[in-house]
């Protein structure tokens, strides 16, 4: 095994930028997303709350694939 290579600090910050933009987004849009389908449904708040919780949860699971992605294609070591 080769010994890893130093961190590339211009990559590891794009990496950061990437995830706080592309998290905000996702997480927010699937947060949202339970949000309205709880009120068009008119749907009592413990499932209307429960319902955004699967889908906030769900959006930070795409932004874990998102990143391990990225991750792959632009590696933070040289």
């Amino acid at each position: 095994m080769s010994a890893p290579g130093k961190i590339n600090l211009l990559r590891l910050s794009t990496l950061i930028a990437v995830a706080i933009l592309v998290g905000t987004e996702v997480v927010g849009a699937s947060w949202a997303a339970g949000w309205a389908i709880g009120g068009i449904m008119q749907l009592p708040p413990v499932i209307s709350r429960s319902l955004e919780t699967v889908f906030g949860l769900s959006g930070f699971v795409l932004l874990y694939f998102f990143m391990r992605t990225a991750l792959r294609h632009e590696p933070i070591r040289d």
